[in-house]
């Protein structure tokens, strides 16, 4: 099991925070695995808002070009583990 620190957009962060977003679209540089942790950084586009995510990585789909993935990518199924604010003081 590895942890991955990911920056993640605003608009996709608050899909995850709310549980409608079980997934995550990726590039497949980092070896994710089944059972890995995604701790996704709310990015907006300039800075850390101190907002994030945990979630496990619960399903990986990969090599499946012939349904439209992507080469070198993976979607990786997803669950909540622990949300929490890291913008100090909170």
């Amino acid at each position: 099991m590895k942890k991955h620190e990911l920056k993640i957009l605003p608009q996709y962060f608050q899909a995850v925070w709310s549980g409608i977003k079980t997934f995550e679209l990726r590039k497949d540089d980092r070896d994710y695995q089944r059972g890995d942790i995604l701790v996704l950084r709310e990015w907006d586009g300039e800075k850390y808002t101190g907002s994030a995510i945990c979630v496990k990585v619960t399903y990986i789909l990969q090599n499946a070009e012939k349904y439209g993935l992507k080469d070198g990518y993976v979607i990786m199924g997803i669950r909540h583990l622990e949300a929490y604010d890291m913008r100090e003081g909170s």
